[in-house]
């Protein structure tokens, strides 16, 4: 910057002023107190390494959060549309074609509203040549073949006997509201939503062409209806544990005993051929069975009707998509007006054709040299975990020999799943959004159900490639790392190799810690759902999470004035970060053998700048009440408390904010190597 001379004289006159004689200073005004000092790496390293992100993305009215990660996620769909938009204007083969077409179709709004309610005309036809309840079971299978899943669901999931395989699991749903309580509670909040309910209910039934004189009563027979499956499911809370959703009975079985619902030929028709499936709550079927014959098919032929208006509204004309905008957006979900027409499309196709967009995604925006660099920094990382466990002074010799036949079967997937899924779908065209969602959906399902079956569990992943994830799969061993994640702050191609290693290679570590940890050992080497730990092992692992607990839970949470991080509920998060950054280190230690000073600073840089956030004080109060995952700062700063090699590389000595006496520091595996001193 250039000093004006003015300026100029008046900083000559402040430095003559330094020499003034001491009764001169004396007569001076005392000095206003200053703020406080300014952070430094061994204060506050995360304020250090973020400054310049925290100086430059604050929080907007009416934003509720902002951090690095959500702006990784904000990129990644930035490149949808994106990619979309290419293939709409210039496809490149057929995949693009479908959905350039897909998506073309979608924001054509005029096309949209001229197409009115035609995609679902052939459904509603269906449904209406119901005459005799024999009908019934046919038309509900016929919808969940198109993705619509009406008076329950059935999806493929993991058999928890043998997680080499899926199972088809009916569960409870066919609901149109999200929890069966509210069809049942007597408070004056609840009657009001029931109320609200209703008005929707009335509004879709009317699209789908119930007169002005019976909507009243035809949307009470909907209610009444759901109103009776929700009686007979179960509450949400005890949905949470997968185990109560579990229990296989044979498919021969379901003829005999579920005769009027048709569930055998319900499984035909979703082409599923398996000798067994899950159903871990035969009363709310035995219930289903009672109402195809108790209940008049006309009261039948009005909730499918309102079932497949309700799904497919948010992709119709205007006056559906403002009718569940009101009710489903407004009422539950609290958004006040809709979301922007490309944003709506892009969640549409996610929804129906997601696998699609992620390989063409992963192709576009996922580099072969990224992905290679990818898999070699998660293979060291995976090489420093197998030493770690084998200088593990928790595990005894047959814990340790569980946890070497595990590490030496798992799997790293990276970019997209191993096992591609079958294209073939029929042409979509640009005529009919409405109609290609129907027909992605309808291939969507069918995709699903072929996951069913025996050696079929690691068909494809549940997070799509487009979605910015970084997971340990621990039913099948195996480490997932999609195309969105490997992109900044993550994975930056364009910084060096150590900051590689502190970001993308301690998320490996933090990941790869979980099917060795108190999660991961209750499922072995082989896939067996079994706690390979003995009580010793056990304790030995809670006293050390005993001790992150109770460090963490020192620290004040950000933002918020007398709350301290609860270490309790974040301890299992706070313990894999630990571990992350400390096989990270060693695997950055074998990549450099001679890391420089700057290297082992630029590897500490690249774990902080993962966690830079600005958030308000109401979200901060929220989350630190219920989120396991600790405020930004502290994932920054708490790991590198315990790391005697931060306190090497940024000079700071033993009880200092940023370094913990050594007595006080927590390591998963006290004799981790660290990478060599540099060369002279």
């Amino acid at each position: 910057m250039t000093l004006r001379p003015l300026a100029c004289a008046l900083a000559l006159c402040l430095v003559a002023g330094i020499a003034a004689p001491a009764d001169a200073a004396r007569r001076r005004a005392p000095a206003k107190p200053s703020g406080p000092p300014a952070p430094t790496a061994c204060t506050d390293f995360h304020a250090v390494a973020n400054a310049d992100w925290l100086k430059a993305n604050i929080l907007l009215p009416g934003v509720p959060s902002l951090s690095a990660m959500e702006q990784l996620g904000d990129r990644a769909r930035s490149q949808q549309v994106e990619l979309l938009n290419t293939a709409m204007s210039a496809p490149q083969g057929n995949v693009q074609q479908l959905l350039g077409d897909f998506w073309a179709s979608g924001l054509d709004e005029a096309a949209v509203e001229r197409d009115g309610a035609n995609p679902i005309a052939p459904l509603l036809q269906r449904v209406n040549a119901i005459r005799r309840s024999k009908d019934v079971p046919a038309s509900i299978a016929a919808l969940h073949q198109v993705g619509i899943p009406v008076a329950f669901n059935f999806s493929a999931d993991i058999d928890l006997a043998d997680l080499n395989r899926h199972v088809g699991y009916f569960a409870q749903g066919g609901l149109g509201l999200p929890d069966p309580a509210y069809y049942t509670r007597t408070d004056a909040d609840t009657r009001a939503l029931l109320g609200l309910y209703k008005t929707y209910v009335e509004k879709i039934l009317a699209l789908t062409g119930t007169p002005q004189d019976k909507l009243a009563a035809e949307a009470q027979q909907v209610i009444d209806l759901e109103t009776r499956l929700a009686q007979a499911s179960r509450p949400l809370a005890e949905l949470r544990d997968p185990r109560s959703n579990y229990a296989l009975v044979p498919t021969a079985d379901l003829a005999k005993q579920y005769r009027k619902l048709q569930l055998a030929e319900f499984l035909t028709a979703q082409g599923v051929t398996d000798d067994s499936v899950s159903l871990a709550n035969p009363a709310l079927f035995a219930q289903l069975d009672t109402m195809i014959g108790e209940l008049k098919p006309a009261q039948w032929k009005v909730y499918l009707r309102w079932r497949i208006g309700d799904a497919m509204s948010p992709y119709l004309a205007r006056a559906w998509r403002d009718a569940s905008q009101d009710f489903r957006g407004r009422v539950l979900a609290g958004k006040a007006t809709a979301a922007p027409r490309n944003q709506q499309v892009l969640d549409a196709i996610t929804l129906a054709a997601g696998p699609m967009i992620g390989r063409e995604y992963a192709a576009r925006y996922l580099p072969a040299t990224s992905r290679s660099q990818a898999e070699e920094i998660a293979g060291k990382v995976r090489d420093a975990l197998a030493a770690a466990l084998e200088r593990d002074t928790r595990l005894g010799p047959a814990a340790r020999d569980e946890a070497r036949a595990k590490l030496a079967a798992l799997k790293i997937e990276i970019g997209t799943p191993r096992r591609d899924l079958d294209y073939t779908v029929q042409p979509m065209g640009r005529g009919s959004f409405g109609g290609n969602m129907l027909i992605a959906s309808t291939w969507r399902h069918r995709e699903e159900m072929k996951r069913i079956g025996r050696g079929n569990a690691d068909r494809r992943w549940d997070v799509l490639p487009q979605q910015p994830a970084l997971a340990y799969d621990i039913a099948q061993n195996r480490l997932i790392v999609t195309a969105a994640m490997l992109q900044a702050p993550v994975f930056d191609p364009t910084r060096e190799l150590a900051a590689q290693y502190g970001a993308f290679g301690a998320l490996v570590g933090h990941e790869l810690s979980h099917g060795f940890d108190v999660r991961g050992r209750m499922v072995d080497a082989k896939g067996a759902v079994r706690d390979w730990w003995t009580p010793s092992e056990n304790g030995a692992w809670d006293a050390m999470a005993n001790r992150v607990s109770a460090q963490y839970g020192q620290y004040d949470y950000p933002g918020l004035t007398g709350i301290k991080v609860n270490g309790s509920q974040t301890r299992d998060v706070n313990i894999a970060d630990l571990a992350g950054v400390e096989l990270a280190w060693t695997a950055m230690g074998t990549a450099l053998p001679a890391a420089t000073k700057e290297n082992k600073q630029a590897f500490f840089n690249g774990w902080a700048r993962l966690w830079p956030q600005q958030v308000t004080p109401a979200v901060a109060t929220q989350r630190a009440a219920s989120s396991v995952h600790t405020p930004g700062k502290w994932r920054s700063n708490g790991p590198l408390v315990n790391q005697a090699a931060f306190g090497e590389a940024f000079g700071c000595r033993a009880g200092t904010p940023m370094q913990a006496k050594l007595e006080e520091r927590i390591a998963l595996w006290p004799q981790a190597a660290a990478p060599a001193p540099a060369k002279p």
